[in-house]
């Protein structure tokens, strides 16, 4: 009787370790189907239905179908120069955002930043600035400096200030104290701890981060060129508008390349300036 007495007290003392309770269970059982009665309103207000996706999945084979083999067609050239273009965009993008948001991290950081209105004005203005995705950017420049990859340009930049600083300012806060405690009893005034205490041991962090939003913008820089702010998503939209999908898995395989070919020159570069090895 001991033994039934004294789980009885645990059951009394810690209710939740002996399974949930009929209140709970049911307070589960109502939010599964609050959330599938959800789900399936929403695949009826968005019009999702079995039959779109059989007949959209049988208009993806026939165009598989018609990709292979792929071909470059008698305009190789452009699409080279093209490709080219983008990657040219994505570089210049990020360098003059990655240039940018390091300032502009450090006025986010807590450590650095002990002005609370300040610091959080600075976040709310990154946070503003980050709803905004990097086609609606192209869009707007299109219109404001015309055609061509400066829109391209300009997009990505704006695009990705914001998310490199706040990504700048998160590593910026983890740094360790004393190093820039040792700065300081050194003699070093603010900027000489900004520079020699906090900023080496964020700048391998910093390179990684505007490396890999180089890679990203090198596809990024695709849909740019659909609303015509240059680069190889215009011989994409072409080719997709007068159905050569050979030529469109030709530029699809070319950019997988150049992708490929960036990650792993960027990833050795970053080893190679961090210090470390594979």
């Amino acid at each position: 009787m001991s033994g039934t007495s004294d789980i009885a007290a645990w059951r009394a003392r810690y209710p939740r370790a002996f399974g949930p309770t009929p209140m709970g269970r049911a307070l589960r059982y109502a939010g599964g189907a609050v959330f599938l009665a959800w789900v399936a309103g929403s695949f009826w207000w968005l019009g999702i239905t079995p039959e779109r996706i059989w007949n959209g999945l049988s208009g993806l084979g026939v165009i598989l179908r018609l990709m292979v083999p792929p071909s470059p067609g008698e305009q190789w050239v452009e699409i080279l120069e093209g490709m080219a273009e983008s990657v040219a965009m994505a570089f210049l993008g990020t360098f003059c955002a990655a240039l940018v948001a390091v300032p502009l991290g450090f006025l986010g950081a807590g450590n650095v930043v002990t002005a609370t209105l300040l610091r959080f004005s600075v976040r709310r203005v990154f946070d503003g600035m980050r709803g905004v995705d990097q086609l609606i950017w192209a869009l707007a420049y299109v219109r404001a400096v015309g055609l061509g990859p400066l829109a391209g340009v300009l997009a990505i930049f704006t695009a990705d200030i914001a998310v490199l600083a706040k990504l700048y300012a998160e590593a910026i806060e983890t740094a360790e104290k004393r190093q820039v405690e040792g700065v300081t009893a050194a003699g070093g005034g603010r900027l000489a701890a900004l520079r020699f205490g906090i900023l080496p041991q964020v700048a391998p962090l910093m390179l990684s981060h505007a490396l890999y939003f180089f890679e990203s913008n090198t596809r990024s820089a695709a849909i740019l060129g659909v609303v015509g702010a240059g680069g190889i998503g215009l011989q994409i939209a072409e080719r997709i508008r007068v159905r050569h999908w050979d030529e469109v898995a030709f530029i699809i395989i070319l950019m997988i390349v150049t992708v490929g070919i960036i990650d792993r020159l960027s990833a050795a570069l970053r080893h190679r300036l961090i210090g470390t090895r594979r």
